[in-house]
């Protein structure tokens, strides 16, 4: 009985990852029909489209997938054009979200994401209700064999970014930001020192944090979880700040 309890828990995690999974590269493949679609079907030529290449590659997407998704996108019979949408609110403690979506049904992804606010103790705002505390930055990651701190630092500096750090672990990379307006630049000269990065994007970084702890922060880690369940649902914002003591205890 231990065995066969053993190979369901086994069978139900693999089922639970390729489920995840799935929605990754849903996720993934609608940005790509999204960036074919707003310029070249190129990714040499569209920095967009070649952003979200780099993405699908780095999350094992086959070649022979996205170059499909690119001639879909790009030709006159391709897939549904989905809408990017935009939707601000507070979430439990009074944490600011801005949730990004692609849809190809504006009225459904406005009343899922409403419902998922309102079910686990938050409020769908109105356009622009929170977006004040945030700003638009340029923000990319370079995995850490792109080379050591004192490399990437200087790379950023001379590309002309305004921030570079360096997160050590099993979950290590580089993260340079810049300016919105300097994006572009910045990102065509890092690739000139540091190669492609594995991920380049303009995010919504918050100006100040909002702290939660015990139970405000439990109900909003699992709004922000539902939010990103949602197969219209690209990327969630938030500005919380929670402590390691809370992490700790949420973790357990």
């Amino acid at each position: 009985m231990a065995g066969h309890s053993q190979f369901k828990n086994i069978m139900h995690r693999k089922g639970a990852q390729d489920a995840k999974r799935a929605k990754v590269f849903t996720k993934l493949l609608r940005e790509i029909t999204t960036a074919a679609r707003s310029g070249l079907p190129d990714p040499a030529g569209n920095p967009r489209l070649r952003a979200a290449v780099i993405a699908a590659r780095q999350s094992n997407m086959t070649r022979d997938t996205i170059e499909r998704a690119i001639k879909r996108a790009s030709g006159a019979d391709g897939d549904a054009d989905y809408l990017e949408m935009r939707y601000e609110g507070y979430g439990p403690g009074g944490v600011a979200l801005i949730v990004e979506a692609l849809t190809d049904n504006r009225n459904r992804t406005a009343s899922d994401v409403r419902s998922t606010f309102a079910k686990f103790g938050g409020n769908m705002g109105e356009a622009n209700s929170v977006s004040f505390m945030f700003e638009r930055v340029g923000q990319l990651r370079y995995a850490l064999a792109a080379g050591n701190a004192d490399k990437v630092m200087e790379a950023g500096i001379e590309a002309g970014a305004d921030d570079v750090q360096t997160v050590e672990g099993e979950d290590g990379h580089h993260e340079i930001v810049c300016g919105q307006d300097d994006f572009i630049a910045v990102r065509d000269a890092l690739e000139k020192t540091l190669g492609a990065p594995t991920a380049a994007k303009i995010v919504w970084r918050p100006k100040t944090g909002a702290p939660v702890d015990g139970d405000a922060a439990t109900s909003l880690f699992k709004l922000i979880d539902a939010l990103e369940d949602n197969d219209d649902v690209q990327t969630v914002y938030a500005n919380f700040e929670v402590s390691e003591e809370t992490l700790a205890k949420l973790a357990g």
